[in-house]
């Protein structure tokens, strides 16, 4: 096919911007194949008298764009329009063709969430990054971060998101729900994804983020108690729970004090690693705030966000491993 001119101009310049090496990592860390292998049986096959759909891979591509940037529907098809590396990652060549709309990017959307298949994209983005060795499966550190939802009445109904509750943290309310993570000990990368309300306690959720195969799981000081709960009575895990600061500063004039302070900053360094998918997610990616009404399909939306966070953090670990003479993924 004849290269455009404003491909080959774009093509021949001489400095890559942050964006292109933001889309060349994801292009180079996705299996594009695997994924468009796991959804294919879903996506409309054409045939009749209507337009024959858009290509499978060009519609993931779109779609994997829109929530790598933070961008709704509408906007991520004006991005297509406005950046040449967002064309050239999707696909297109508005010299020849026009960029899918915003309403074809929701019925694809729509699908995904219908069919559960934005969990089936970070069962198999997991499943990539687990045959390369990245998933030891020994060991889980779990946690949960609020998602904030637009608190804004001004709807049909006159009321907020019925799904959506307030919570406190600190000396601060939030509306909106929690993102409930299970995340691999030793190379960070989540494993496990609940999305719940947020007024439901870290604590209940526990349970839900282990596979099953860890031998240690590690959480901070709201998971108290996590071991006496019913659900976990007889669980064959050991609980690793920081001890709550007050005691900590209570038991600061005890002469084992310093042997307890090592032992913590060795919990603390583990769980340490459950806040890398948060900020890849939330300062990468820019979901701070719930972009649909309804949990299920924030949940959805959370999967395909995690599982490319995953793929984020990856990299990060394969370039590590280059850098000290291993093999690359």
């Amino acid at each position: 096919m004849q290269t455009s001119f404003s491909e080959y101009e774009y093509g021949s310049k001489k400095r890559q911007t942050r964006r292109d090496r933001f889309l060349a990592e994801i292009e180079a860390m996705t299996p594009w194949g695997e994924l468009v292998a796991a959804i294919e049986r879903h996506y409309p096959k054409g045939g009749g008298r209507g337009r024959p759909p858009i290509g499978l891979e060009r519609m993931l591509r779109m779609y994997i764009a829109q929530n790598c940037f933070g961008l709704s529907d509408e906007g991520i098809e004006d991005a297509i329009y406005d950046s040449q590396a967002i064309r050239r990652f999707v696909g297109i060549d508005l010299g020849r063709e026009s960029a899918p709309d915003a309403t074809t990017l929701l019925k694809f959307r729509r699908l995904l969430e219908d069919k559960q298949l934005t969990e089936t994209i970070f069962t198999t983005i997991n499943a990539h990054l687990a045959a390369k060795g990245l998933f030891l499966r020994r060991g889980t550190v779990v946690d949960a971060t609020i998602i904030e939802a637009p608190p804004s009445t001004k709807n049909a109904k006159g009321d907020r998101d019925p799904e959506m509750h307030q919570t406190k943290k600190g000396n601060a309310w939030h509306f909106g729900m929690k993102a409930h993570i299970g995340v691999d000990a030793q190379s960070g990368l989540v494993h496990t994804v609940v999305g719940t309300a947020a007024n439901v306690a870290d604590v209940t959720r526990a349970q839900d983020l282990l596979h099953g195969d860890e031998e240690d799981v590690f959480a901070d000081a709201g998971y108290q108690g996590v071991a006496k709960r019913e659900e976990n009575i007889g669980v064959p895990v050991n609980w690793h729970v920081a001890m709550r600061p007050g005691k900590r500063r209570a038991l600061a004039g005890h002469g084992w004090a310093q042997k307890l302070e090592w032992i913590e900053q060795i919990k603390a360094s583990i769980r340490a690693k459950v806040e890398h998918p948060f900020h890849v997610v939330k300062n990468l990616f820019r979901h701070r705030k719930a972009r649909y009404r309804g949990l299920a399909k924030n949940t959805a939306q959370l999967h395909t966000l995690f599982a490319m966070a995953n793929l984020m953090l990856a990299r990060r670990l394969v370039w590590n491993s280059d850098t000290r003479g291993a093999s690359a993924v």
